[in-house]
């Protein structure tokens, strides 16, 4: 499967939820994502390993950024096999980044929240949206601390390299 799109998405710090609430609101995966040598400015590339209750599912992705919020994403899913060999490329410099995923469904939007092994007060959340203009309509259980949309320090990518531990009240 190859997943070729745009991809416009706002991203948001939030205060970490309680498991047992997400375990029971939300389907949960593990995630470890590694990035790889950059080929061109630009683009960045990565593959991820995502394990979940049906199974292990392998991706590569590419991203060139066009603005904060848009992206051209070019996903693919390969064998494990492939995932190793691209693992030779990985990028000496970033960690790979290991998070717990839940996918929350709220009046018809699909919400990502990442939860990090190095945070225990915070987590990011982000949705995809149509277009840039579209209204969010927020689940009442989250807390939002601040948007990160445009803050890149808070990019897996740039996570990888070093992890952002602003004050929060």
């Amino acid at each position: 499967m190859t997943k070729d799109c745009l991809e416009i998405e706002r991203k948001f710090l939030i205060r970490r939820p309680g498991a047992e609430w997400l375990e029971t609101k939300a389907e949960g995966t593990d995630i470890l994502q590694t990035y790889l040598v950059k080929r061109e400015k630009g683009l960045s590339g990565r593959v991820r390993k995502r394990s979940g209750k049906n199974g292990t599912v392998y991706t590569h992705t590419e991203k060139r950024h066009i603005s904060a919020m848009r992206r051209e994403e070019y996903e693919r899913e390969i064998s494990e096999e492939e995932y190793r060999e691209l693992l030779l490329q990985a990028d000496p410099e970033r960690r790979p980044i290991e998070k717990r995923r839940y996918v929350l469904m709220y009046k018809g939007q699909c919400f990502e929240i990442d939860l990090f092994p190095f945070w225990h007060d915070r987590a990011l959340m982000e949705i995809e949206l149509e277009d840039e203009a579209q209204e969010v309509d927020f689940p009442p259980e989250i807390e939002i601390i601040k948007e990160v949309t445009e803050d890149k320090r808070y990019t897996n990518s740039s996570m990888a390299l070093n992890i952002p531990f602003d004050p929060i009240d």
